[in-house]
């Protein structure tokens, strides 16, 4: 009894004086009774056994005691007695070699754990690196004297004793331990502190740097794209169609090789942000503001306007193309019809200013007026191929030809010539009606003859034009057009061929008629200089020109039917991979919704999602090879596919973001379950009650559903703004709900929707609501929490030295806390003293960390 009373520091009843067994019996009781009042079961253990000497027995309550008022109140990192006290001992000898400490016997004999305890507390007491593992006694002795002498520990052992012996008890050197363990306890408390202050610097730290990685990231992006946008807005236009496709290839090597790892770089700092805003959360520091231009938001600003100048440029590109594909042809075909017109005027103003008639008998001069009205007909058919190149050049001009000067130079001369072979016909005609009145025979076979034989002869050339015309399609029904045509004008080569002959067979009668009535003829018709002989020359050319027209359409079709066996797999692969993106969209929407299963589990199932997402990869590609032979073939329609490529690009990149986030947004659970404390019970309960009130599945709550959700959950703002439990039985959200009608109070309210809805977007998150319903149930380090910490490690003082961080902490995080205190300027301040108090509280607010 006396043991126990100085051992527990309690007073125990009375004891009996007798000498008689039952006076024994029953003081033993009394101390039984005792120890079984502080919580130890006896098994076995009887007062009669005690008495009569029984040293089992008494040995095993000596152990009990031992055990209850020595060693059961040893805790380490929430584990206690034999293992916490072993754990101790590891964590305090785990720096010093030759020592291993995994048990209580065989880990002691050779004495240099002993020693190693004393050195980490005590280092003055003990020269460590002179003892050997070959000298147990030896090391055993010199633990056990200086515990003795400098640390108030009984020599409870005999160092022969644990030497010689295979096993040492286990008992009592754990007995022996437990001494340590309560002779250094004061050096426990200040490692404790250590600890906590070494946590809080290492998130700083940490945080610090996912700053300086963001700002980077930011910088290096928002640079890229500063100086994309510039080349992307360059309307700088090129004079031919090859350029312009080597500027179309540069851009698609911007789109298949520059810009993918920029969209990755994107997705990546969207991540980085969001991590770092919730590690913040959860170590209860101020929300990280990036620098002024570098936000998420003007990020995505950049990025909006990177890629809306990006479509404008390739809209660009591909209206250049046509634009100059247009030019080209135009250009071609003014000159084409310029040269004909310019073979058809070589001579006429000549054979116009001649004066031929003066000495012409009346039979010529009349055969020249008859002439001169078929050179008009011949005039008058000409006036659709000048007012044809004229339209050319101005077409051309206004389509910024670049070579458009000469092209104007030629028009314009070719405009004047015309205007003075009218002016010159008007005055030969006059001239030849004035001679007609003194003329009176005519040649009425000639005149027939000519009369049919310029316009057939204009048809002809007309036709010979138009076979050799150069013409552009983009589909096959254009290149059906120009072939119905084609067949059109074939249809009317029987009549034509048969006016040829009857213009052939005037010039036959008119040889007839010579022949029949002794006349000799001069030669020529005198009325036209076109003769039978280039009418059939002209014919058989255009009847060469018939089946070259023909291949040449014919190849167009089969071009056109290639462009459309392109159209069409192009169509193919884009309807399934549109498809494809649509529904896995969707299944992330109802996934990130419907998630069941640890959030690890949760976790690993959206990994291996995203890898299936990824896999499809090879589709994409696919789908880009079908497109670059859509630009390659200039085709710039597809009647089979509503989609684009650019829109499937953007719709690949947001279901990549899509999941990339999802992932983010549950590993964001994680660290804020393992931060904060929350069970997985909590997490599907917030979950569960999340998903009812999100009727339509959009993964946000409307404000009016956010805070039914609450009420669901127990949350009286009205009531209470403590931390709650996040229960409450009916007759409590009965009665809730009858003095709020349905709900919670404005301004409580308001002050919520402040935390989880900060931006006034009008909706919660999951996220926001996981965080806020995990700030409200759990607790958070405190400046105060710290304060203390550095107050344990300063010995009760005010301030802190260089000297004291450095024993107590690891070295870079005390170097960390020397180059950021501020000097202390109290009036018990010391040399060197620095000012632990303002560090802490700068840790929790508004600073330059």
């Amino acid at each position: 009894m006396l043991l126990l009373e100085v051992i527990s520091g309690e007073r125990l009843p009375k004891p009996e004086r007798g000498k008689m067994r039952v006076h024994k019996i029953n003081n033993v009781n009394k101390a039984l009774d005792f120890i079984a009042s502080k919580g130890v079961k006896l098994v076995s253990i009887g007062a009669e056994e005690i008495v009569d000497g029984n040293a089992k027995m008494t040995l095993g309550m000596i152990w009990t005691i031992i055990l209850r008022f020595a060693i059961q109140d040893i805790s380490v990192e929430e584990t206690s007695a034999k293992e916490g006290l072993l754990l101790w001992c590891q964590r305090k000898t785990a720096p010093y070699k030759n020592v291993n400490v995994q048990n209580f016997h065989i880990s002691w004999k050779d004495g240099l754990a002993f020693n190693a305890l004393i050195h980490r507390h005590r280092p003055d007491l003990i020269d460590y690196d002179s003892l050997r593992k070959d000298d147990p006694v030896t090391n055993l002795n010199n633990a056990f004297e200086v515990a003795e002498k400098h640390l108030d520990i009984p020599k409870m052992l005999d160092a022969e004793d644990i030497v010689n012996t295979a096993r040492p008890d286990e008992k009592a050197i754990m007995t022996y331990v437990s001494s340590f363990y309560h002779a250094f306890s004061g050096a426990q408390k200040a490692e404790t502190a250590a600890n906590r202050i070494c946590k809080v610097l290492a998130v700083n730290q940490e945080n610090e740097q996912m700053m300086e990685d963001y700002e980077k990231l930011a910088s290096d992006l928002l640079e890229w794209i500063r100086r994309t946008i510039p080349w992307l807005e360059d309307r700088t236009q090129e004079k031919t169609v090859n350029d312009m496709q080597a500027k179309q290839e540069d851009f698609r090597d911007y789109r298949t090789v520059h810009k993918p790892p920029k969209v990755q770089e994107k997705c990546q700092l969207e991540i980085s942000f969001n991590t770092l805003q919730t590690k913040l959360r959860l170590s209860n520091r101020p929300a990280f503001m990036p620098s002024e231009g570098r936000m998420v938001s003007d990020i995505n600003s950049a990025w909006h306007t990177l890629e809306g100048a990006e479509k404008g440029y390739e809209e660009w590109i591909l209206s250049e193309i046509r634009r100059l594909e247009r030019l080209e042809h135009l250009a071609e075909k003014f000159h084409q019809k310029a040269a004909i017109h310019e073979s058809w005027t070589d001579g006429k103003e000549a054979m116009l200013t001649q004066k031929d008639y003066e000495t012409s008998t009346l039979s010529e001069v009349k055969a020249l007026l008859r002439k001169h009205e078929a050179f008009e007909s011949d005039l008058a058919a000409h006036q659709d191929r000048v007012e044809q190149i004229a339209a050319i050049a101005q077409e051309l001009n206004e389509l910024d030809y670049y070579d458009a000067a000469s092209v104007n130079a030629r028009c314009q001369k070719i405009c004047d010539q015309w205007d003075t072979l009218g002016t010159l016909t008007h005055n030969r005609k006059d001239s030849l009606e004035r001679t007609e009145k003194q003329l009176e025979s005519i040649d009425e076979l000639y005149l027939e003859y000519a009369k049919r034989a310029a316009p057939f002869n204009n048809w002809m050339e007309g036709a010979m034009e138009d076979l050799q015309d150069m013409f552009i399609v983009h589909n096959i029904d254009e290149i059906q057009g120009l072939i119905t045509a084609h067949e059109q004008f074939k249809a009317t080569l029987p009549e034509a061929n048969k006016e040829r002959e009857a213009i052939q067979s005037i010039q036959a009668e008119v040889q007839k008629i010579a022949q029949s009535n002794g006349i000799k003829l001069s030669g020529a018709n005198p009325y036209t200089t076109i003769t039978p002989e280039s009418i059939d020359n002209k014919w058989e050319k255009a009847m060469a020109m018939v089946p070259q027209r023909d291949k040449a359409l014919q190849g167009e079709l089969n071009k056109q039917n290639s462009n459309d066996t392109l159209r069409a797999t192009f169509a193919t692969q884009a309807n399934a991979v549109g498809a494809y993106i649509q529904a896995k969209m969707e299944e992330i929407g109802r996934i990130s919704i419907e998630m069941n299963g640890t959030l690890e589990d949760q976790l690993t199932h959206l990994k291996e999602y995203q890898q299936t997402i990824m896999s499809y990869m090879p589709e994409i590609n696919k789908l880009e090879g079908h497109h670059q032979h859509i630009q390659e073939a200039l085709i710039f329609d597809n009647q089979y596919t509503s989609y684009t490529m650019e829109h499937l690009r953007v719709g690949w990149e947001q279901l990549l973001t899509t999941i990339a986030r999802t992932i983010n947004e549950v590993e964001n659970q994680i660290l804020t379950r393992d931060a904060k404390g929350i069970s997985q019970e909590q997490l599907y309960e917030y979950r569960a009650s999340f998903n009812h009130f999100d009727k339509d599945r959009g993964g946000a709550l409307q404000p009016e559903e956010f805070k039914a959700c609450l009420i669901s959950l127990g949350y009286d703002v009205e009531n209470d703004k403590t931390k709650r439990s996040g229960q409450m039985v009916s007759d409590d959200f009965r009665a809730l709900l009858i003095s709020t009608g349905n709900n919670l109070g404005d301004g409580e309210f308001n002050r919520i929707m402040g935390i989880v809805d900060p931006n006034g977007t009008g909706s919660v998150t999951f996220q926001a609501f996981i965080d806020f319903m995990s700030t409200e149930t759990t607790d958070t380090d405190s400046a105060d929490q710290v304060i203390a910490s550095f107050k344990i490690l300063a010995g009760d003082k005010n301030f802190i030295t260089a000297e004291e961080l450095r024993r107590e902490l690891p070295p870079d995080q005390a170097e960390y806390c020397i180059a950021r205190m501020a000097p202390y300027t109290g009036p018990d301040a010391a040399p060197g003293a620095l000012d632990y108090m303002s560090f802490s509280t700068a840790l929790y607010g508004e600073s330059d960390l």
